[in-house]
């Protein structure tokens, strides 16, 4: 029998065994944990040793690196920035990209500055773009511009898509296409929904009011954001009134935020039309009171055309230009230097509305002005410019009528005859001028197509316009003759006219009964000593010194007879002319106009030989005998005294007149008078009839009364509404201001 063989153990196997051994003492929890762990290592494993169609790829997560600003603003947060994650080819090396642009914090585009959002070029800066920009609410700013948000790939900003206060972050991604497409046409198309111009105006009010309160550098771009506030307010200002009342308010922070002195001063700035009158005319208004000042000219203007209290008519708005002019020129005939306002008691003090939601939370933004009142809410001083301006607005009444049926001709003599002569353009104003030289303190004679012409007119002119055109000449001092307002006939355009100079402040009557039976005499010698068809030296000689005799005139018409003659002597009247015109009349009206010739040739208290003969002849032509000019004469000297004639008696080193001679001429004129009217009447005189005008002009802004209240009750409502809280004294003030109080 065979041995057994003993069996050996070697050391692997000894190494398996204590392993098998170990692993068997290893508690359950720990073999699931295990397991777990395993899992995981092969999920990591498999999804990096993937077979792959071409090459390698890695993801490069980086942390995104916001573009600076010059200046940022005080509401900028420091939190974690956004990461960007995209796809790199390589060897496998981990790579640290910029961010995309825009993203981070928001950045101010500065004006004349182009940037690019979602491949859209945007021209012209004054845009926050970025991904973050905090309001006062907590939530993004609406009018930043979030690179992030998506924008769909086609939008009309013509399609009304925007909400009362639309934001960038929640309007669709259709309304931001559209939205930068505005934008990059340059923000002027007009018929783009009005919201996209308040999303770009939410924008410049937080460069205003938010960046502007921590950062004074940020000013420099006020100059750049007035300017595009205002080009806004031209193209949708009229189809927004919203957008205008808002717009000014921005406009008059950025007028009013230094709280400058002496503001009446200044220039007056322009301004947009607005339901309110702005904050700066309150301020520099309240300044003249707080001062004492007067109201200046330029500033009483502005006062009429934004206070929505004053109505303006038609001609007003339609001859802006000339009513600037001539207000003015009455406000200071009215009232000098200007009136000075009361000081009323209530505080002049500014509430700025915003526009944007996101200064909604901002709590109120406010302005004070110390003792400075609020001469607004006064009646009184109001009163006082609208009387101004009714009268001159009725001044231009007929210039706006004109230019309502020729508006492509106002500079036309035509229609610059129904102007004051002030406002006369410029080249009629040199033909003025011009004329006026020519003339100096004398006379000059011109055709009356010459006349015309040097004016741009022609002798087509309507003798209404002619009626115009001689009030015109007469406000520069230039007399005309004949005289067309006193009924003279409308000349041809070969006759003569002579002009002369009126002194300033010389009024020229025309249409009274010694001036008129002053002509009647005038006309009628020139008739008798041109009887021979020739005016001899002698004769005209001896008619200007008939002339200067009569003493009872004015040397205002004394100064336009003698126009009057050399006119006659250019242009001779005829007996027979004359004789045809009294032809119509009774014998005992013809005698009484002889009676009167008689007591003209009497005023200087001498009648000489040549008078005589004169008169002679006068009644000859009326038909009178001429024996009775002696015994008229007479008659007339009867019981008074005379003076011989280059005697004068002097009383105190002056001239001394008969006044019962000159008060029994007087008498004399009256009785003729009628006669001499019906007598002398050209055909013409009869103006021609203009085209009926049209209603009168209701006021363009709305009446005092507010809902039928009173006067100071509508103004109590309407200061009530300029801000959202008032304290008790200042309410107290205001009443007081309005007479409201007890």
């Amino acid at each position: 029998m065979g041995r057994r063989r003993k069996s050996k153990i070697g050391p692997v196997e000894i190494v398996v065994v204590g392993a098998i051994a170990a692993i068997a003492a290893v508690p359950k929890e720990t073999w699931i944990l295990i397991g777990v762990i395993a899992v995981i290592v092969l999920i990591v494993f498999f999804a990096f040793k993937w077979p792959r169609t071409s090459g390698e790829s890695d993801l490069d997560v980086s942390p995104a690196r916001p573009s600076r600003n010059r200046a940022q603003s005080f509401t900028e947060s420091d939190a974690d920035e956004p990461v960007s994650v995209r796809s790199v080819r390589g060897d496998g090396e981990f790579k640290m990209p910029s961010a995309p642009a825009g993203y981070g914090k928001a950045r101010w585009i500065y004006p004349g500055e182009s940037t690019e959002v979602a491949g859209v070029s945007i021209p012209g800066g004054m845009i926050y773009v970025g991904t973050r920009l905090p309001s006062a609410t907590g939530r993004n700013d609406p009018g930043l511009i979030d690179p992030s948000k998506p924008i769909a790939s086609r939008g009309d900003y013509r399609d009304a898509q925007m909400g009362y206060w639309p934001s960038y972050g929640e309007i669709t991604p259709s309304a931001r296409r559209a939205y930068l497409l505005w934008l990059a046409e340059g923000r002027r198309a007009p018929d783009a929904d009005i919201g996209f111009v308040f999303l770009f105006f939410y924008g410049l009010e937080r460069r205003v009011i938010v960046d502007s309160a921590t950062d004074s550098a940020v000013r420099v771009d006020w100059t750049a954001i007035a300017a595009e506030v205002r080009r806004l307010l031209s193209i949708y200002g009229e189809s927004s009134n919203s957008f205008r009342r808002y717009a000014g308010e921005l406009l008059d922070w950025m007028l009013i935020a230094n709280h400058p002195a002496r503001l009446y001063s200044q220039p007056v700035p322009d301004f947009t039309p607005s339901s309110e009158l702005p904050m700066y005319l309150r301020l520099a208004l309240g300044q003249c009171a707080l001062d004492g000042v007067p109201v200046p000219g330029p500033l009483a203007l502005a006062w009429v055309q934004c206070d929505p209290r004053v109505g303006l008519r038609t001609a007003a708005i339609r001859c802006k230009s000339q009513f600037d002019a001539l207000f003015q020129e009455r406000y200071i005939a009215t009232f000098g230097d200007g009136f000075v306002l009361p000081r009323n008691r209530t505080k002049l003090k500014y509430v700025y509305r915003a526009a944007s939601a996101g200064l909604q939370g901002a709590g109120e933004i406010r302005i004070t002005f110390g003792e400075t009142p609020d001469v607004s809410v006064l009646s009184a001083p109001l009163k006082k410019l609208q009387a101004l301006v009714d009268e001159v607005t009725k001044a231009l009444d007929s210039y706006s009528r004109y230019l309502g049926r020729n508006s492509d001709s106002p500079d036309a003599l035509e229609g610059v005859v129904e102007l004051p002569a002030s406002l006369w353009p410029q080249a009629a104003r040199d033909a003025a001028e011009t004329l006026s030289g020519r003339i100096g303190t004398g006379m000059a004679m011109r055709s009356y197509g010459e006349l015309l012409d040097d004016f741009g007119g022609d002798a087509t002119m309507p003798r209404a316009k002619l009626r115009r055109f001689a009030e015109g000449l007469e406000s520069l001092h230039i007399g005309m003759e004949p005289n067309i307002l006193g009924g003279a006939r409308t000349p041809k355009p070969d006759d003569k006219v002579v002009l002369f100079h009126i002194p300033e402040g010389e009024q020229v009557g025309y249409t009274s009964a010694v001036y008129q039976s002053a002509l009647l005499t005038l006309q009628l010698s020139s008739a008798v000593a041109y009887a021979d068809g020739v005016f001899s030296p002698n004769e005209i000689n001896h008619l200007r010194i008939e002339v200067e005799s009569w003493v009872h005139l004015t040397p205002s018409t004394l100064r336009r007879l003698m126009a009057h003659l050399r006119l006659l002597i250019a242009q001779p009247v005829t007996l027979t002319s004359l004789k045809k015109k009294f032809e119509p009349l009774k014998s005992d009206e013809k005698e009484a106009i002889a009676t009167f010739m008689a007591t003209v040739a009497q005023s200087d208290g001498e009648v000489s030989p040549d008078e005589v003969k004169l008169l002679e002849k006068i009644y000859k032509a009326l038909g009178i005998d001429a024996k009775k000019v002696f015994s008229d004469i007479h008659a007339v000297a009867a019981g008074t005294s005379t003076q011989p004639r280059g005697e004068p008696a002097a009383e105190g080193g002056g001239l001394r007149l008969d006044r019962a001679r000159i008060e029994a001429l007087q008498r004399d004129t009256q009785k003729v008078s009628a006669l001499l009217a019906s007598i002398f009447q050209e055909d013409d005189l009869v103006a021609e009839p203009e085209p009926p005008a049209p209603e009168v002009d209701k006021p363009i802004v709305a009446t005092d009364s507010l809902l039928g209240l009173s006067e100071p009750l509508s103004t109590f409502a309407r200061t009530l509404l300029l801000r959202p809280s008032w304290e008790r004294s200042e309410l107290e003030d205001l009443a007081a201001d309005l007479e409201l109080m007890p």
